[in-house]
């Protein structure tokens, strides 16, 4: 899977090049490209952004350059386009994984300042995604948020038992993790942890789990929020 990512700001993008991410794209599993969509800016200043019709406050991002970018980058329009802003549905995990498994490359957009001209939206973008509802400085950090998300399940960067049980997956929160040494600090790790009881271990994990999720995200089960 290839995925690009459209931004004024590509200087912000240094983490998806560490840890598993970089690994990954090593390997060949995963190619993540950073495109400064100024560059595609058809003015003598490379200028991106105008006041917006109808007043208020800030800049708008103009259509043309993320339309000549998009254009230029996916001509044959193969690529799924999303565009990421708080006006959209919110990222979920069946979602993150539904991306993984589309078998198509990837545009994300950022947006910035106080958005883009719609026409660019109704041109060029597949789909709209929000990782929360809440209000960011810009698209750069959602970007990135999803790039990792949607990594994780293309096939080989993660081991298939790792994702098995993950939060979200069984549609409770992760059971807690422990390590060397058995007490810390007067805390000890779970007795049934040391028994080599598998079945006994496997109870007390879906337990644990079951805890958490009731305690915070009882919505996971159906049980709302109160």
């Amino acid at each position: 899977m290839k995925i690009t990512i459209l931004t004024l700001f590509p200087e912000m993008f240094v983490p998806l090049q560490q840890s598993i991410l970089r690994r990954a794209q090593d390997a060949g599993y995963i190619k993540i490209d950073v495109v400064d969509f100024r560059d595609y800016a058809d003015n003598k200043h490379k200028k991106v952004d105008d006041t917006p019709y109808g007043g208020g406050a800030g800049m708008v991002i103009c259509a043309q350059p993320v339309v000549s970018a998009i254009e230029s980058i996916d001509p044959k329009k193969q690529a799924h386009r999303i565009f990421l802003t708080p006006a959209a549905p919110t990222l979920t995990h069946t979602r993150v994984v539904e991306l993984a498994q589309m078998k198509r490359d990837l545009i994300l957009l950022c947006g910035h300042y106080e958005g883009i001209d719609q026409r660019a939206i109704a041109l060029c973008i597949d789909e709209v995604i929000s990782i929360g509802d809440y209000v960011l400085t810009g698209g750069e950090i959602p970007a990135m948020v999803l790039a990792d998300a949607v990594a994780r399940y293309v096939p080989g960067i993660i081991a298939e038992a790792s994702l098995a049980n993950e939060s979200f997956t069984t549609n409770l929160l992760e059971h807690p993790q422990y390590t060397k040494p058995r007490e810390f600090r007067g805390l000890e790790v779970p007795s049934v942890l040391f028994g080599g009881n598998h079945a006994e271990i496997e109870k007390w994990k879906k337990e644990e789990g079951l805890k958490i999720t009731k305690k915070f995200r009882p919505d996971l089960m159906g049980g709302g929020n109160g």
